[in-house]
């Protein structure tokens, strides 16, 4: 059975014995009764894991001692998802959970003309990509950044290859076959899709129109399935 993993933020390289915060602390003595002398694995969420022992532990409180680290390097090729957020908070927060497990370097909220307003949920979005990445055993916690709108971030995203996933009919590349290195960006609209001059912006500033498919897919099955195509292109 392996170490239960538990995010340390406040970690740093050379550390020789850490305080977990309270929540950690509890979680780790009070759930999963854990006690001195036991093994745990530690992560900051910036690809730094150490492995970890009980030395001191309280309700409230729980010190481990350093037992060794390393720097996990970022895993493969980055894919940025720029998603559309939805109205139902429940169906987003899914994809952003799928999205950690599967290695997704960055998701950003993007705010389009049929973009249902919501509110951000930033802390609670947050702590579901820190579970998702504890849950999948990785040590790089999927960067969220704050909502911006389509029109700003056309004209300031970069990447190796620049996607669009739209049904609006017209010449698409089937995403799957697609070979890209470097990094990789796609655009996942909202429901009720792009509006044509979403679209043609997006052509006009370097995206290539792609086809995720021969079905009519939710935002958030969308944002999932590219995120699978273009993870599993990143590790050819």
């Amino acid at each position: 059975m392996s170490e239960p993993m538990f995010h340390a933020p406040e970690m740093r390289w050379g550390d020789h014995q850490l305080s977990l915060d309270e929540e950690t602390a509890r979680h780790a003595v009070q759930v999963l009764r854990m006690k001195t002398g036991d093994r745990l694995v530690l992560t900051n969420g910036k690809g730094l894991r150490a492995e970890a022992e009980i030395v001191s532990a309280g309700k409230k409180t729980c010190t481990v001692g350093i037992v060794g680290q390393m720097q996990d390097p970022l895993p493969g090729n980055e894919v940025i998802i720029a998603i559309s957020p939805l109205k139902n908070a429940a169906r987003f927060e899914w994809f952003l959970e799928k999205a950690a497990e599967l290695g997704i370097r960055r998701v950003v909220p993007l705010i389009c003309s049929r973009t249902e307003r919501q509110h951000f949920r930033g802390e609670r979005w947050q702590n579901i990509l820190v579970s998702a990445m504890l849950q999948s055993r990785q040590s790089w916690v999927t960067e969220l950044t704050e909502p911006v709108a389509f029109d700003a971030f056309i004209r300031s995203a970069k990447a190796s290859s620049l996607f669009v996933a739209h049904c609006i009919p017209g010449e698409k590349e089937p995403l799957p076959f697609l070979g890209w290195t470097g990094s990789a960006l796609v655009l996942i609209g909202p429901e009720g899709d792009f509006t044509d001059a979403e679209v043609a912006q997006a052509l006009g500033s370097g995206y290539r129109a792609v086809s995720l498919g021969d079905t009519r897919l939710r935002t958030e099955t969308a944002g999932i399935t590219a995120a699978v195509l273009l993870t599993h292109r990143s590790q050819k």
